[in-house]
């Protein structure tokens, strides 16, 4: 039995191929949009966010023989609750990390992390458009709300709780961008275009996650970008393909 992190694509076809292998998969995702996509492929799953401590809970209950951590690239604190979890219930884990990409252009900054993006977003100023989701957007509002020469143009997830989220931060109707990828080339070239965006901050998140298509359309149109890095986390026994990741699953159970 295995218990796995998922909440993504990838994460999803990867439940998917240990199922058709003969392993009984469990995925857990954060929402109810990720849990409809694992109802519809015919996966078990559960809902909600868990601590270190009520997942190591979940896999002595249930028996399971292993943790696949197939969370997203900057899922920090999901992976390091994972890892506990499974030291503190004695089973393997395994992560699965989607492959790593490197860029080098004049017009491409990468940064460690959120605050440093913001700071160097905050002295280049201009018309920013986020493309970080919603959980750190406080982090660049703090920073760049006020600033004269500063427009904030942040582009997330249509859902009610973020919508919610740029009120409480101050964030106008005009600045906000509710939109479910994935975004073409195309697509995010227009959007840039349509708001004069003359800077981009956006993840690592690799292909699945559509940093390509954003990067290629930003140097199209000779916008800069600031890129955060992934979270540097020592996970262990690390694969970022489904054929490493099938064959440790076959030794390990």
């Amino acid at each position: 039995m295995i218990f796995m992190l998922a909440g993504t694509s990838d994460a999803r076809n990867l439940a998917l191929e240990l199922q058709s292998a003969g392993h009984q998969v469990t995925a857990t995702v954060v929402t109810d949009s990720a849990a409809s996509s694992l109802t519809e492929a015919g996966l078990p799953h559960l809902v909600g966010r868990l601590t270190a401590e009520e997942m190591a809970t979940i896999l002595l209950e249930k028996g399971y023989q292993l943790v696949v951590d197939a969370s997203h690239p900057f899922a920090e604190e999901a992976s390091k609750n994972a890892m506990a979890a499974a030291e503190k219930a004695g089973v393997p884990y395994i992560r699965y990390e989607r492959a790593h990409e490197h860029y080098a252009h004049p017009l491409i900054t990468v940064v460690k992390d959120y605050e440093q993006a913001a700071q160097l977003a905050a002295a280049k100023r201009g018309v920013i458009m986020l493309t970080t989701g919603s959980k750190t957007l406080a982090t660049f509002t703090k920073v760049l709300q006020g600033l004269e020469n500063t427009r904030v143009i942040a582009r997330m997830l249509p859902r009610l709780d973020n919508m919610e989220k740029c009120e409480a931060l101050g964030v106008a109707q005009r600045d906000i961008v509710a939109i479910q990828g994935p975004f073409s080339k195309e697509l995010n070239e227009a959007l840039f275009r349509q708001y004069d965006v003359t800077l981009m901050i956006t993840k690592e998140s690799g292909k699945v996650g559509s940093v390509d298509e954003k990067l290629e359309a930003a140097l199209a149109c000779g916008i800069e970008t600031i890129l955060i890095a992934r979270p540097n986390i020592q996970y262990g026994q690390q694969y970022s393909t489904f054929e490493d990741i099938l064959r440790a699953v076959h030794n390990t159970l």
